[in-house]
């Protein structure tokens, strides 16, 4: 077997991508160290190691307690949860419909979901918020849920129609001959089957959801919404006290508990997520 060497192209990139881990490695290192810090260390001496004998461990327990993170952190865990269920089980089963079936105007619902992918978000949230409202879900965490599912479908539905139309059909039709119903077919056969790819839409979708701000800021601005809010909303409320209090370390401590699941998630599915990526691009 020959031995593999670098040619001089990947020599060259070998370094790049060096460079490059270690800008995006060190702003986590950074926040990690300075959520022990004291605010005065903070401000003195933003980038110095904190001093091993006097870690400020006690930052964690008022971002937790003190600033209800706590609270944030369980309806953080319930929204996502929820809405990443509901984006993989309706997903899964209009892509399968679209892509395994030939219905009548199949082509048009299909450019339909894709065309959510084309439309700002932005440009939906006035109207959305009208229509939230009207239907007396602001400020709830059901109004949030549906409004993350709406917007994660279109992601999730054209990724997985290319993992369904990549299964081969007879073992679908050898499913009905042995006597399984549509819904045992899909459940027991087909979606197994496209496992990579709904932990491809499972972790990108966790992702958004996770850190999302900008509809859960506008769907729960009132007064009312404290006990329901999310962490993105707590650790901005954070940031905002800082202004006034300076608690610097309890701002970068409670960034520290947003960053820890998402690397947590990523790192148990990681495997997955790369047999994901490079199934579908080898059957693409």
């Amino acid at each position: 077997m020959r031995p593999f060497r670098l040619s001089p192209a990947h020599s060259l990139g070998l370094p790049a991508l060096l460079v490059y881990a270690l800008v995006v490695i060190f702003p986590v290192i950074w926040i990690t160290y300075t959520s022990l810090k004291s605010d005065a260390e903070i401000f003195l001496a933003p980038f110095a190691l904190p001093d091993p004998g006097s870690l400020h461990w006690e930052n964690y327990g008022r971002a937790w307690t003190g600033a209800r993170f706590s609270g944030y952190f369980f309806n953080s865990v319930l929204v996502c949860g929820v809405s990443l269920a509901g984006i993989l089980l309706l997903s899964a089963m209009a892509a399968y419909a679209l892509s395994c079936f030939r219905i009548r105007g199949g082509r048009l619902i299909f450019l339909t979901f894709l065309a959510g992918l084309m439309i700002p978000l932005q440009l939906a949230l006035v109207p959305l918020f009208f229509q939230m409202r009207g239907l007396q879900l602001l400020n709830s965490r059901l109004g949030l849920i549906l409004a993350y599912i709406a917007w994660g479908l279109p992601f999730a539905i054209f990724i997985l129609s290319g993992f369904f139309r990549s299964l081969p059909s007879s073992l679908y039709e050898a499913a009905i001959v042995d006597g399984c119903t549509e819904w045992r077919a899909f459940w027991h056969v087909m979606l197994p089957l496209a496992r990579p790819g709904l932990v491809t839409v499972a972790v990108f979708s966790f992702l958004g959801l996770w850190n999302e701000y900008f509809m859960a800021f506008l769907f729960m601005s009132g007064a009312e919404s404290e006990a329901v809010r999310t962490l993105p909303l707590g650790l901005g409320n954070i940031s905002i006290t800082s202004q006034y209090r300076s608690e610097w370390g309890t701002a970068f401590a409670g960034l520290v508990l947003v960053t820890l699941p998402t690397m947590a998630f990523c790192l148990v599915l990681q495997k997955h997520l790369v047999k994901g990526i490079t199934t579908g691009a080898l059957k693409g």
